[in-house]
């Protein structure tokens, strides 16, 4: 669809319209196997002891467009004030984005609070307040991102383990405590 509507590539779209005008300097779309460095190690937990590092077992290439963007947490902070704020459209889209939201929506797996889903928007409605952004994971890392409306605050939580809601035993357990944590991020960002 990116390349379709720009008539570019997506990383060529990538460049353009979010890493540069946001001054990403610390986010890329890997092509190759390699991670960029410096880099958090992913684990697997799954099998026996030892856990098994499974950083460099999924090239982020191979996700591409779908999750192959590879960030540190400074960055994804800067990308989703950017991004909430409406620093990278227009205003017209930004209130087309806010126009409609579709509870239980959610970008997996779910972040705290009542999650609910619009254009490319995931919306958190917690006892802390409201914050808009994203969830997502891979083998090895499950991570959080969102700001204030506004776009003046944020919160960025990242594990270096897969865990969702449909974790069993102590993954589920885990995956409650990342919850939790999220939960606790919003909360000091909003109260500052």
């Amino acid at each position: 669809m990116v390349e379709a509507a720009t008539g570019g590539t997506y990383p060529d779209a990538l460049q353009k319209y979010v890493l540069d005008p946001l001054g990403l300097e610390n986010t890329s779309l890997p092509s190759e196997v390699a991670l960029p460095e410096p880099f958090i190690h992913g684990y697997d937990l799954t099998g026996t002891d030892p856990m098994e590092d499974v950083t460099e077992g999924l090239a982020p290439g191979w996700a591409w467009a779908s999750g192959g963007v590879v960030s540190t947490p400074a960055d994804l902070n800067t990308f989703v004030r950017g991004y909430v704020s409406g620093e990278l459209y227009s205003a017209e889209v930004r209130a087309e984005q806010q126009k409609l939201f579709i509870p239980g929506g959610e970008s997996g797996p779910p972040g705290p609070g009542l999650n609910s889903a619009s254009l490319s928007l995931f919306r958190y409605q917690t006892e802390c307040g409201t914050v808009y952004g994203h969830t997502g994971n891979t083998v090895g890392y499950t991570q959080f991102i969102a700001a204030s409306p506004d776009g003046t605050r944020s919160v960025t939580v990242s594990i270096n383990l897969q865990r969702t809601d449909h974790s069993e035993d102590q993954a589920a357990f885990v995956f409650d405590a990342l919850q939790r944590a999220e939960l606790a991020g919003v909360c000091m960002a909003l109260q500052g």
